[in-house]
């Protein structure tokens, strides 16, 4: 059986074509700078990579560009749509409704939509997707991985807000957290990583995308995260404003005569990287404008990378012990400046990077360890694999067998899991940077 999961971010749309039976990740890719000129699929079956630019002003020309390349006679690896047999796919908020993952059903695509406020970027590009490949596939099941479900472990007062008690007992007002999929995935491997137990691990993960998140994890579950009721909160962001102070907008309100609709359009769309450089929001476009002298773009990534340090500190506190930092996504598996600069300093409280390992990691097909060897804390880049999560819980959905992560064993937390897909590809990698192979981890 074929599952096909589809993960829509603000900005992208990830697909994994996974053959159940096989164990075996038949193809699987991106579209990337979806709303934004210049989009791209980049489609990889094992070693191999294609890309194609195509136009993608709405999530719904992506997916549907995705299901053209699977079934493409050429690079394709299914002969049709119907050769799948489920579909997974992630979605971001479903408020105080869903504390798990669930098959979907009109009535729980209707409490997505009513509940679009709360993820303003993503909540619409879920939906889009999933009415997209209703429309191909409408006799298989589509399940929805709540991105929220991971954080359900936190304590009330790292969730709860310092309001009137009314806004949490009448609107659900509250701390919900995001990135749940990937921190899942990637506790897990930092745990093999560690030879230790889930149970038995404390560690900070930093998911650093387009959008960004920070994650405290306290033996194995999540106890306290940087995003909030909404994704909006926390580390600088492509177009998010992240922390701020709560007068800043209404004293803007109050000078511009901006509407609430309008000023929640500025902090989600136009802020973050965007806000400081005035013209990019993709990191990769951010350093290379920087290494050409472009002073805000500098700014852009000493402020991205200062605010993280301040949660990565803030984490430790909380945590006490912290076996490893994790860095993953785009961002986090492909910036070593960024990297760099948000470790600085924190010696002193057992975090020490290495800055030649720190180069060497540039790969989103190998896990690495950057760390120092007088290091206390680890460091490790791991490459996040939210499709994987999704494709085992939609399975279990399907099977019945699906509960929350601490009662569920996923295939990836066996040390002699090896993600084949990658492995593949990472031949190529050392090809271009061979000195990867000096900073790989393996279980």
């Amino acid at each position: 059986m074929v599952i096909l999961t589809l993960n829509c971010g603000s900005s992208s749309a990830k697909y994994q074509v996974y053959d159940w039976d096989k164990k075996d990740v038949l193809a699987n890719g991106v579209v990337e700078r979806v709303t934004q000129p210049g989009s791209i699929i980049t489609h990889k079956v094992g070693g191999s990579k294609y890309t194609l630019e195509s136009p993608c002003p709405t999530h719904k020309e992506a997916i549907e560009l995705i299901m053209k390349e699977i079934t493409d006679p050429k690079v394709g690896v299914i002969k049709d749509m119907s050769s799948v047999g489920a579909v997974g796919h992630r979605v971001l908020h479903g408020g105080d409704k869903f504390t798990k993952s669930v098959i979907i059903t009109p009535e729980v695509l209707e409490t997505f939509r009513s509940v679009q406020d709360l993820g303003p970027l993503h909540n619409p590009a879920n939906i889009m997707g999933i009415e997209a490949a209703q429309k191909v596939l409408p006799n298989v099941p589509h399940c929805a991985i709540m991105d929220t479900a991971w954080h359900q472990t936190m304590p009330d007062f790292a969730y709860m807000y310092a309001v009137p008690r009314e806004w949490y007992t009448k609107y659900h007002a509250r701390r919900y957290g995001f990135h749940g999929t990937s921190f899942l995935y990637t506790s897990k491997r930092a745990a093999v990583l560690l030879h230790q137990k889930p149970a038995d691990t404390n560690l900070i993960i930093c998911h650093l995308g387009n959008g960004a998140s920070v994650c405290a994890v306290k033996n194995g579950c999540c106890y306290d995260t940087s995003m909030g009721i909404t994704p909006l909160e926390g580390l600088v962001m492509g177009t998010r404003c992240g922390d701020l102070d709560p007068a800043l907008p209404f004293y803007i309100m109050r000078k511009t005569g901006m509407s609430p609709e309008e000023m929640d359009k500025a902090l989600n769309k136009k802020s973050g990287l965007l806000g400081i450089t005035g013209k990019y929001t993709d990191g990769r476009d951010i350093e290379v404008a920087a290494a050409e002298g472009d002073k805000l773009c500098e700014l852009s990534i000493e402020m991205f990378s200062y605010r993280l340090r301040k949660y990565i500190g803030a984490y430790k506190a909380a945590l006490g012990r912290v076996d490893a930092i994790v860095f993953t996504a785009g961002i986090g598996e492909r910036s070593p400046i960024v990297r760099y600069r948000s470790l600085q300093n924190l010696e002193d409280i057992g975090i020490k990077i290495d800055p030649q390992k720190n180069e060497y990691s540039f790969t989103g097909n190998a896990e690495t360890c950057i760390s120092a060897l007088d290091s206390r804390t680890k460091v490790f880049v791991i490459p996040t694999d939210e499709e994987l999560v999704m494709t085992e819980d939609a399975y279990a959905l399907m099977n019945g067998t699906y509960d929350v992560h601490t009662k569920f064993t996923y295939s990836f937390q066996d040390p002699k899991y090896v993600n084949k897909a990658r492995e593949a590809s990472l031949t190529g990698d050392l090809k271009k940077r061979p000195h990867i192979a000096e900073v790989i981890v393996r279980a």
